[in-house]
């Protein structure tokens, strides 16, 4: 194909997917996703390889969200009508927890498909436990929907609906998102007939094979100006409940074939807590761990995820078996970057860091107002400081590997009971070296009750901070407490009117040796 009119195609392709991922963030009811950013929304082609992602989003969901498409085109191959919407939130096919509710709208030109718009987001509310690791099994977490129809020719599964709003404490919150979803979708899918039949195509296929063989053959060529070789990377840290949590991996740049294998045997093995991970997610946050240093110009999507993969042995905490529990996913999940760029420092030492403060601290409350109706959080997330560089500082307060942002405590404050009495950095816990590690951050609220409240609180890296790299030092662990006292529970945790809770998050690892 042209160069010039592959570069306005896949400019228009990526307008598409930006503009719905904006609209979406814009329309959603939840402070989650209109306020942090947590949402993926990409266009698939009639093979369920996804093409274009939008600039927004998360690695968690945009990478999970390749698959999830994937999975709902095979499981209703040749099954879809206009005016179809297919949604999952199984955590196995899709973004690894029923909170991360897959919508996926077939795109139809009168009779013939044309391609796939998707979108993940976060849900405030899906039932069952909540956003805490507490759970004994995957079944006390929520409501498991299956892949399935939410609208079939246009029309709303009144079933699959009734079964939604009859499982979670707030339908209307729910249903805005889920909506909202819908109709992003609707509108990408008009501008994407609009541009076939603009330049006289039926279908986006023949495009989508130039866009996914040029960024393989890109990422390929990337490889292969590396050092061969095997690497070894490992971090651990400790989870609520005070577990320690290992993962090991053995990163191969196989040269030849431009391939990259991770290899995460030797990891801890799945737990009886809420933190296990499916591979989709170990996935996501390897590719990305690896594409961000390799070269994070080129696009991402099926054709540059290819030459990456990734192993785990099912039954580690990595790729944990059915029925485990998976609600707190996140708090393993994003320290797998973590010993990859250990690994990647001994193949590529200026485009890593040193460790990081990892999982956010997420928060989610529940209890009633003082007229005694329910209200649920949005989950709340505070980061700790990222590892630093090669050549800079760490940033302060910042959640990587993630990328989401933190809600404005303005919006918490306005949308639930709650006030907050200080949220500041925390000098100096960053770790010390040639270049400082980011620092954490102080955050002090209470909630405005008559009434007990519940706490569902997974904080990590409690007892041990973040290492440097390159004989930088540690940054400083966190802490936990609530009235003064420290807590790590992996349970959700019964609150009383006027208790105060602190959260003092991680400082992120120093690069190099401190200056004496």
């Amino acid at each position: 194909m042209d160069g010039v009119e592959l570069e306005i195609l896949w400019s228009n392709l990526i307008g598409i997917v930006n503009e719905r991922a904006k609209a979406l963030q814009r329309i959603a009811f939840s402070p989650i996703v209109r306020e942090a950013g947590d949402l993926a929304c990409a266009l698939f082609d009639q093979r369920g390889r996804m093409v274009a992602q939008a600039n927004t989003g998360t690695p968690g969901h945009i990478n999970s969200l390749a698959f999830a498409g994937a999975h709902l085109v095979r499981i209703f191959e040749g099954r879809c009508e206009p005016g179809d919407v297919l949604i999952t939130n199984d955590p196995w096919l899709s973004a690894g927890h029923f909170f991360d509710i897959t919508v996926l709208t077939p795109i139809f030109d009168g009779p013939n498909l044309i391609a796939y718009i998707g979108s993940t987001i976060h849900h405030t509310d899906i039932g069952g436990y909540g956003i805490g690791a507490g759970a004994r099994d995957v079944h006390e977490e929520g409501l498991w929907i299956p892949p399935l129809k939410l609208y079939e020719r246009g029309k709303p599964n009144e079933v699959l609906h009734d079964i939604i709003r009859r499982n979670v404490r707030t339908p209307d919150a729910v249903f805005g998102d889920l909506s909202a979803q819908v109709s992003s979708g609707e509108a990408a899918a008009e501008y994407l007939i609009m541009l076939c039949r603009r330049y006289g195509v039926a279908d986006i296929e023949a495009l989508s094979d130039e866009i996914i063989n040029r960024s393989e053959e890109a990422t390929r060529n990337a490889i292969r100006k590396l050092k061969p070789g095997t690497y070894h990377g490992e971090t651990s840290f400790d989870v609520p409940g005070g577990e320690i949590i290992t993962l090991k991996t053995a990163v191969t740049v196989d040269v030849e074939a431009g391939a990259i294998i991770v290899d995460f045997a030797g990891s801890s093995p799945q737990t009886a807590t809420g933190i296990n991970v499916v591979l989709n997610y170990t996935h996501a946050y390897s590719t990305f761990a690896i594409r961000s240093c390799l070269n994070p110009d080129l696009p991402n999507n099926t054709g540059s995820l290819a030459p990456i993969e990734v192993r785990a042995p099912e039954g580690s905490i990595i790729n944990c078996a059915y029925p485990a529990p998976v609600n707190a996913r996140h708090v393993v999940g994003m320290y797998v970057p973590m010993p990859i760029l250990k690994a990647l420092h001994q193949v590529m030492p200026e485009r890593v860091l040193a460790e990081g403060s990892g999982a956010v601290w997420t928060m989610q409350i529940q209890g009633k107002r003082q007229d005694g109706q329910p209200f649920t959080s949005s989950m709340f997330n505070y980061s700790g400081g990222m590892g630093a560089r090669a050549n800079k500082p760490g940033p302060s307060a910042t959640c990587y590997p993630t990328g989401v942002a933190a809600v404005p405590i303005e919006i918490l404050e306005a949308t639930m009971p709650i006030v907050f009495d200080r949220k500041e950095l925390r000098r100096g816990s960053g770790g010390k070296g040639r270049m400082q590690g980011g620092d954490g951050q102080s955050i002090q609220f209470r909630m405005l009750t008559e009434a007990p409240w519940l706490l569902n609180a997974v904080p990590s890296r409690l007892n041990r901070g973040p290492d440097g790299i390159d004989g930088g030092l540690p940054g400083a662990s966190g802490h936990f407490l609530v009235n003064g006292k420290p807590v790590s529970e992996a349970k959700k945790l019964t609150m009383q009117p006027g208790d105060v809770v602190l959260l003092e998050t991680p400082g992120g690892g120093g690069y190099g040796k401190p200056a004496s």
